[in-house]
């Protein structure tokens, strides 16, 4: 059911890579897959919104399967899942993207990460699956509203996504075995990169307001990938590489989340 891509965490401060080889040097911290399935279920073959929202737990969509998960542990010693989730179904439309939380959602998906770090005691990474878009999710990564876009009055706020993220890591702020945050995971195209910096800070700085101080990845444009870093993506949008250097973390606890994505069969 799983579409599990396999990688190796890289750590330098203050970049995360995450690769299939080892560089020469380089200390591997975190081997880890990715748990698809939380943003499962809203694909339409056309852009449909609302389409599989919000969706059957169990049927639909899941977060983890913890055999599979005790595997990866004990056996595979795997030490970090990314644990992807949607944010239609964290924050329904008719809540609109901030505070206020389903709370049923909320307890499937803090079950999965609470089983990953204190039953196992492995690491875990919060994973919107949402392309920093936010109310369509049909068509994924090309549909919704762009969070922040203020020429669209459909539009989620930057300061919206700031107060999301501020009571998620709220909610997972004592638990040590977390990277509070992937602030959104694989940003397409077709958004300024200025946007993507602004929304990345209003993320941190919500994060920090409440007192969580793990690690917090922060992604580029252009689907955060390593190998269109220093190039212009999308609609002529700017390289990532020439604004996500501003990012400011007043913990000093930033990473920077690139990505390169092959798939195999696990």
């Amino acid at each position: 059911m799983w579409d599990r891509n396999m990688f190796l965490s890289l750590m330098f401060r203050p970049l995360i890579f995450l690769a299939a080889v080892c560089i020469a040097h380089a200390a591997v911290l975190y081997a880890g897959v990715n748990e698809s399935g939380g943003e499962f279920g809203v694909f339409a073959p056309i852009d449909t919104p609302g389409f599989g929202l919000p969706g059957r737990f169990g049927v639909d969509y899941a977060f983890i399967n913890k055999s599979t998960v005790d595997i990866f542990v004990d056996q595979e010693k795997i030490n970090f899942f990314r644990v992807t989730f949607l944010m239609e179904r964290m924050c329904p439309l008719s809540f609109g993207l901030g505070s206020r939380f389903n709370e049923t959602y909320f307890a499937e998906y803090a079950d999965a990460i609470n089983y990953i770090t204190l039953a196992k005691g492995a690491y875990a990474l919060l994973d919107p699956h949402n392309y920093m878009r936010y109310n369509d999710p049909s068509q994924q990564p090309f549909s919704g509203s762009v969070i922040g876009n203020s020429s669209d009055p459909t539009a989620a706020t930057t300061e919206q996504f700031g107060e999301f993220w501020a009571e998620l890591a709220r909610r997972f702020q004592s638990n040590p075995k977390l990277s509070t945050a992937d602030l959104m995971i694989a940003l397409g195209s077709f958004k300024p990169t200025e946007l993507v910096l602004e929304n990345n800070q209003a993320a941190i700085d919500g994060i920090r307001s409440v007192g969580a101080r793990q690690l917090i990845l922060a992604p580029g444009n252009g689907f955060t990938g390593g190998h269109s870093w220093t190039q212009i993506t999308g609609n002529n949008d700017a390289p990532s590489s020439d604004f996500m250097n501003m990012l400011n973390d007043s913990l000093h606890n930033l990473a920077i989340d690139i990505h390169e994505v092959s798939l195999c069969k696990v």
